[in-house]
């Protein structure tokens, strides 16, 4: 009841009041506003800010997931639409053609793109050839898949100390021949010139494989090794001596399997009976941080033996 004298306004009141909910709205509008989205978007805006000239390698790893994927999807579009193209490019050091398709071609634009754009200040290293004057910008929407949140804090490392690597198409040879389980699509990242970050995709059976060094991986190890009858693969089109060299340093009972492909092999060694896998220094990059913090160890040498030199490398 309002004093003896004194007579409220009816208008005054609502005046008043919503002048007060416009300032309460005002207030807290934003802080609502941004919950109700992260909550819609299932916490995609929590991410911590990173600093100018540093790199979240969390980021990173999700970034190179969809990269492999999107490259895979042009892969498997031109491979279904039979718009291969072909092309020699060169040859192996072994003398066999290498071979160049629209896929590979296609797949290589979606993943440095994506990755340059998100990621400007990173240097991206890819086996085909970019043109200068040849930009597309492809937008990443910043959220990070599940598996990779629940296993993976975020890591900021100077972005200078990063180089990316990109395969947009391996075992081209057997895409042209449309052997479909060889063809993976990669992506590596590594920190001071060490491997952190490997990511393989299979674009045709849409299985995905990643690793972080000292992070996670979505492989399972293998529970057990049997290295009395071992079992090793080896590149079906760039084996060179290997089969030679493995028989002489393992022994003649050693069986030898062929796999097309660096990104196969080393999902190959995380599925029983594959036990050993030796690439050369080429494939290594891809597969190393893989296999590190997913199925097994890696070890690099130099020499077999007296008669082999050339660079190689050991997954066990």
């Amino acid at each position: 009841m309002a004093p003896m004298g004194i007579r409220l306004s009816p208008l005054g009141v609502i005046v008043f009041c919503l002048l007060g909910l416009g300032v309460l709205y005002h207030l807290y509008s934003g802080f609502l506003a941004g919950r109700f989205v992260s909550f819609v978007l299932g916490g995609q805006l929590e991410q911590p800010d990173v600093p100018p000239g540093s790199v979240d390698l969390r980021e990173l790893l999700a970034v190179s997931v969809l990269a492999a994927v999107r490259g895979g999807e042009e892969v498997k579009r031109v491979r279904e639409g039979n718009t291969l193209n072909e092309k020699a490019k060169g040859k192996t050091r072994e003398g066999a053609e290498e071979k160049m398709t629209n896929g590979d071609v296609l797949s290589n634009r979606k993943m440095f793109f994506l990755l340059k754009t998100t990621f400007p200040t990173v240097q991206i290293n890819t086996e085909e050839h970019i043109d200068a004057g040849d930009q597309e910008t492809v937008s990443w929407d910043r959220s990070i898949p599940e598996d990779i949140k629940k296993k993976i804090s975020p890591k900021l490392v100077q972005a200078d100390s990063v180089t990316v690597w990109i395969d947009p198409l391996d075992a081209t040879q057997e895409y042209t021949e449309n052997l479909q389980q060889y063809v993976t699509t990669m992506v590596c990242v590594a920190v001071n010139g060490k491997p952190v970050i490997g990511v393989i995709h299979k674009p045709f059976s849409s299985y995905t494989a990643w690793a972080m060094v000292d992070g996670g991986s979505n492989i399972k190890p293998r529970s057990s090794y049997n290295e009395q009858n071992p079992k090793i693969i080896v590149s079906r089109s760039h084996a060179g001596k290997v089969k030679q060299v493995a028989w002489e340093t393992f022994g003649n009972k050693t069986t030898i399997l062929t796999a097309g492909g660096a990104g196969l092999l080393p999902l190959m060694i995380c599925l029983p009976p594959i036990i050993w896998s030796i690439s050369w220094n080429l494939d290594i990059v891809f597969n190393n941080s893989m296999i590190q913090n997913g199925c097994g160890n890696f070890q690099e040498f130099r020499t077999l033996n007296q008669h082999q030199r050339k660079p190689l490398g050991w997954f066990k």
